[in-house]
């Protein structure tokens, strides 16, 4: 079995606390302490409490510190089996774990999932903006309609009759970003304590909003050939209250895979005979490398238990913070708690995103916009499969800006990180993707930025350095 540097501390803090030394809420060791107690690194022991935080035996708090979580039975480490394991969702971000490299003046990153200012439609987006203030003037610094724009709600609603998703008006909200719309879908079905299935890799975000929401979870296994594990799923429901299950189909994040039709049907019949709400992150649909835009959840229900959210931040540019939840048969709860987050989202973005969609001005960026990340992911495969060790194992993504890399396992991943650091990278480490233990050898890479010869030297260095 694999010994990580960290489990020299590691192993004794898990010894104090079993034999109660420790007793829950008791303050740990600070991470200077003990980086000169046991002669090792700093982030050697910030991982280790990331280790200690996943396994449920501490807590951290910021600004203070780490502390004996408050538990009547610690468990040993537990991996992702063929059953249904429920999880109390304690994680914490832990800025270490995605590489980092401070006071570097060049820093090449491929951890930020958000389109690249080279790659973005800036003249569209800015020349849409000017018109936009200029013919509605003082107008923009008034409070919109809480629910948001009827014109902007009736063009979202056209573009989504394009790919046969059926949007009533008065179930659409427009949210800040998509962020805000899978909380206020999970606030409106769940209270604390409730169990949610995901995805498992899954998007640190939406890890991080069960955190802060006290939710439990069920990590369901995304077959890195068909995706989302339906069979799995559907076992789940027959064991567990699950309450809400929170899902990507559409070129998932950080795999890239998209579902299939016949797997999208059968996840709404499961989710239709136990009753459990679905919130559908549908942010990355339109980024398709090729066909058709695929279908969405909803289109196949009828029920109204699928709630879907989108967001524009990923398809125009960071900074549009417009996103929408079509929040179905939870329109009340989710309209609640929307008002109690803010009235209204900026009217500029709001009339911004309306034009566009209004004049097809985003249809022709997101054409363009998708036959460049189909380039970019097609390029960034063929440099991770010259340079990287053999035995790389890549997960060629179907649409979206993510590939999911898992390294061969005789390549040492503390290593690998500091190899980052000292070239200036920085990737998203794997084992930030799941409340488990699964995906330490793994790392996604963004590619949605052009390259440039930076970045592309940067690649070739990783690759030989880990080789």
């Amino acid at each position: 079995m694999r010994v990580y540097k960290f489990e020299a501390f590691t192993s004794d803090i898990v010894k104090n606390i079993r034999d109660g030394v420790y007793k829950p809420g008791h303050k740990l060791p600070s991470v200077r302490d003990l980086k000169k107690q046991y002669h090792t690194s700093i982030s050697t022991i910030q991982n280790g409490y990331e280790h200690l935080i996943i396994l449920g035996l501490v807590i951290s708090i910021p600004k203070s510190g780490y502390y004996v979580a408050t538990l009547s039975n610690p468990k040993k480490e537990n991996i992702l089996q063929n059953t249904p394991v429920v999880r109390d969702a304690i994680f914490e971000k832990n800025v270490e774990l995605i590489t980092s490299s401070r006071g570097r003046k060049k820093l090449i990153e491929f951890n930020v999932a958000t389109p690249g200012d080279l790659i973005i439609s800036q003249k569209l987006l800015l020349r849409t903006m000017q018109q936009i203030i200029r013919e509605k003037g003082a107008g923009l610094l008034r409070y919109y309609p809480t629910n948001g724009s009827e014109d902007l709600k009736t063009n979202i609603i056209k573009h989504a009759a394009g790919y046969q998703t059926r949007i009533n008006p008065q179930e659409l909200l427009i949210t800040d970003g998509a962020l805000q719309a899978l909380y206020i879908a999970l606030s409106a079905v769940c209270d604390a304590g409730d169990v949610v299935a995901v995805e498992s890799p899954c998007v640190f975000s939406i890890l991080e909003v069960i955190r802060v929401l006290h939710l439990k979870v069920i990590e369901v296994p995304v077959d890195l050939m068909n995706g989302f594990d339906a069979d799995f799923f559907k076992k789940a429901c027959q064991k567990n209250k699950i309450k809400a299950v929170i899902i990507t189909p559409n070129f998932h994040n950080p795999t890239g895979i998209l579902l299939s039709d016949e797997v999208k049907r059968e996840l709404v019949k499961v989710i239709q005979q136990h009753n459990v709400a679905v919130i559908e992150n549908d942010i990355y649909g339109d980024l398709n490398f090729s066909g058709n835009r695929p279908s969405t959840l909803r289109s196949y229900d009828d029920s109204g238990l699928v709630m879907t959210y989108s967001s524009y931040a990923k398809t125009l540019a960071p900074g549009i913070r417009l996103g929408w939840l079509a929040a179905g048969k939870f329109l009340k709860q989710a309209e609640q708690i929307k008002f109690s987050m803010g009235s209204t989202v900026s009217p500029i973005y709001q009339e911004t995103v309306n034009r566009l969609l209004d004049t097809n001005s985003y249809d022709r960026h997101i054409r363009a916009f998708r036959m460049q990340l189909a380039k970019n992911a097609h390029f960034t495969i063929n440099l991770l499969s010259t340079h990287f060790p053999q035995g790389t194992f890549i997960v060629p993504p179907a649409g979206g800006y993510n590939i999911w890399v898992k390294m061969p396992d005789h390549v040492d991943m503390n290593n690998f990180y500091n190899q980052c650091e000292r070239i200036g990278v920085k990737f998203t480490p794997g084992y930030i993707f799941s409340f488990s233990a699964m995906f330490a050898s793994n790392f996604r890479i963004v590619f949605a930025d052009k390259y440039s010869s930076l970045k592309i030297k940067a690649l070739e260095l990783m690759g030989e350095a880990v080789s």
